[in-house]
């Protein structure tokens, strides 16, 4: 049988190669070991996420020693946290200019290159997480964002998914759209415009600047993702509301980039070897995010004393007019204006299919939970 190495020292030998070794295992195990020497690559990723960040920095950690691993050791990934290397918002120009191979990122935070690049993370009133999976894999998502992120010399494969987000941490009440008119929120991407309709000041920090912006009251509240990566970052000792959901990002997905010349010297085989490894991990962290949530909103709740908010039907319908009418705006001609219509449609599509899934299938069992309890 052909082991592991074997196959890998196939995959970097080409079609050709690879058609040899199935041919013949032993000529394979004789062409692997130059193979191995010749094709040896070291890459740098930098990331947006704090050093040692649960959920986020980790799954930037997971992708490069699975890499490593799978490749059993022909690629290896040296990670740098945001600050490291290039700070966090300078991550996409690294890589687009060579000085760093690829990032772990959010694709939100080069809304300044494109205001398309949000829908490839997420929108308000957007996809969940299932649902820009499905847009990006099987509804065309991938080859318009194959073409906008080529624009600037990147490839860009999912890598990360954390499910749907929590609305934020206030210092005070949300009770009506008053409450949202001069309020300065950490709050990035097409979420931040939509509260910039409202009324509000958006400001845009990488997560490692937010608990201090929030302790000293330059700002007076933020999102960031949800219970798990929330607790780690402290701000419930800053701001005791905790609203939710998060309209704003509905499923957040997270991407690596990757050097468009890097890229292309790849091989077919570790091509696919990179991309196997990113949906590996975007598989995994949905998972993750999902149960460690579940675990940290009881601790937030039972030991810290967190007030669990939802904002008003006021404001979330004000919400929802400004979010169509921002995802609109970014979407207006060329590239961006086909991928606002694919991700529309698509959005239409799957809503439809929701409505009589998972909406009705969560309202049934909570029903059935109460029942139960009496």
């Amino acid at each position: 049988m052909i082991n592991r190495r074997n196959l890998i020292g196939a995959g970097l030998l080409g079609a050709g190669g690879a058609a040899a070794a199935f041919a013949n295992p032993e000529t394979a195990a004789n062409l692997a070991a130059p193979a191995i020497s010749r094709n040896r690559r070291r890459l740098n990723m930098v990331t947006t996420w704090p050093k040692g960040l649960p959920g986020l920095g980790e799954a930037a950690e997971r992708v490069a020693s699975r890499i490593q691993e799978v490749s059993e050791g022909l690629i290896e990934v040296n990670v740098y946290a945001a600050g490291e290397f290039v700070p966090a918002f300078e991550a996409f120009d690294a890589v687009a200019n060579g000085s760093a191979d690829m990032y772990h990122g959010a694709e939100y935070y080069w809304t300044s290159k494109s205001t398309a690049f949000p829908f490839f993370t997420t929108v308000p009133f957007g996809m969940t997480a299932q649902e820009l999976m499905g847009w990006i894999d099987f509804g065309g998502g991938q080859e318009l964002w194959d073409e906008l992120s080529g624009q600037f010399g990147i490839k860009c494969i999912q890598a990360t998914n954390t499910g749907h987000q929590m609305g934020g941490w206030f210092r005070r009440e949300i009770n009506s759209l008053d409450d949202l008119v001069g309020l300065k929120m950490r709050i990035p991407g097409q979420g931040g415009d939509v509260l910039r309709a409202l009324g509000g000041s958006a400001i845009a920090l990488p997560g490692g600047e937010i608990y201090q912006a929030l302790q000293t009251g330059n700002i007076d509240a933020t999102e960031w993702v949800g219970p798990w990566n929330d607790y780690s970052l402290g701000f419930y000792r800053e701001a005791p509301y905790y609203y939710g959901p998060g309209f704003h990002e509905p499923g957040a997905s997270l991407a690596v980039g990757i050097n468009r010349n890097v890229w292309d010297s790849f091989t077919e085989g570790e091509q696919r070897l990179i991309q196997s490894v990113c949906e590996s991990v975007n598989h995994t962290s949905l998972g993750e995010f999902t149960f460690q949530n579940s675990v940290y909103l009881d601790v937030l709740r039972n030991e810290h004393n967190v007030q669990l908010r939802s904002f008003p039907d006021d404001v979330v319908a004000n919400m929802w007019e400004a979010a169509a009418d921002v995802r609109a705006a970014s979407g207006r001609d060329g590239v961006e204006k086909r991928i606002y219509e694919s991700f529309e449609e698509n959005l239409r599509r799957m809503r439809n299919w929701a409505n009589i899934s998972d909406g009705p299938y969560y309202r049934a069992r909570e029903l059935g939970a109460q029942a139960a309890r009496g």
